[in-house]
């Protein structure tokens, strides 16, 4: 299987919610993030891929690195995907998505859902949360 490099946010908030995304043209809902371009740092990709996904600028300082996890790609087929992951709180109550984005939703841990998630959130992400 090709191996898919990427960099992505756990992003929550006060009430213990993260935010997740679904790409325009896709049914996953996901973390933020994406691939890092070439000589790009995971801490600087997140950055970038976070400004430019969601207009939500954050420092260096803010990203807590979380580790590396592996699971199968959600909207590619054949690919696995490793993710560079990075613990973000925040106090901002609204995203506004913009080129790739189609949704963002804040979503609950353990809720009941009836939305689908990419493997990587569902079976190492939020599970995380748990804990926090």
């Amino acid at each position: 299987m090709k191996m898919i490099i990427i960099a992505a946010a756990i992003i929550t908030d006060s009430q213990g919610r993260c935010l997740l995304v679904r790409k325009r043209g896709t049914e996953y809902f996901m973390q933020p993030g994406g691939k890092p371009e070439i000589g790009e740092t995971p801490h600087a990709a997140l950055i970038r891929e976070l400004e430019e996904e969601l207009n939500f600028s954050v420092s260096p300082e803010e990203l807590v690195q979380v580790g590396r996890f592996t699971d199968a790609a959600a909207n590619e087929p054949g690919h696995l995907v490793s993710a560079d992951v990075f613990l973000i709180a925040t106090n901002r109550v609204s995203f506004t998505p913009t080129m790739e984005i189609e949704e963002v939703i804040w979503f609950t841990p353990g809720q009941d859902r009836h939305i689908k998630l990419a493997p990587l959130t569902e079976n190492h992400l939020l599970p995380l949360l748990k804990g926090v």
